[in-house]
């Protein structure tokens, strides 16, 4: 059974929806009860598109516990083309060939697994574009 965070987070996860100020059109993702630019709080839900490009990465060789099994494996800081910026793993690409400013999309996977007989838990990773 999925936990309560995997719950709230669905709206994120599976339908990428951001929060976008109505005072100032800012883009929030994950959504915030504050925008942090002009401190309004009235927002409107939007999907964002799945496209950005790589400001930064590194490759995790040391990972927690339940990627264990990926390491080693690609994380970058991505800014959305919408505006917001996002920190994801990085798939299917080889070592050494992730550049900044390199474009990416996001896609549906297989996060990581709760335990041997628990729940597996779907979002967003990022792919070369």
């Amino acid at each position: 059974m999925p936990t309560a965070r995997t719950w709230r987070e669905y709206p994120q996860r599976y339908r990428y929806e951001a929060a976008v100020c109505k005072k100032c059109n800012k883009w929030h993702f994950p959504p915030r009860p504050v925008c942090d630019a002009c401190k309004g709080e009235e927002f409107e839900t939007k999907a964002m598109r799945r496209t950005g490009k790589i400001l930064s990465h590194t490759v995790i060789r040391v990972p927690p516990a339940p990627f264990k099994d990926q390491a080693p494996y690609a994380m970058a800081v991505i800014e959305m083309d919408d505006g917001p910026r996002i920190t994801t793993q990085v798939v299917d690409c080889g070592d050494g060939s992730l550049k900044i400013g390199q474009k990416v999309k996001l896609e549906f996977r297989r996060i990581y697994d709760d335990s041997e007989a628990g729940s597996i838990n779907y979002g967003y990773k990022a792919v070369p574009a």
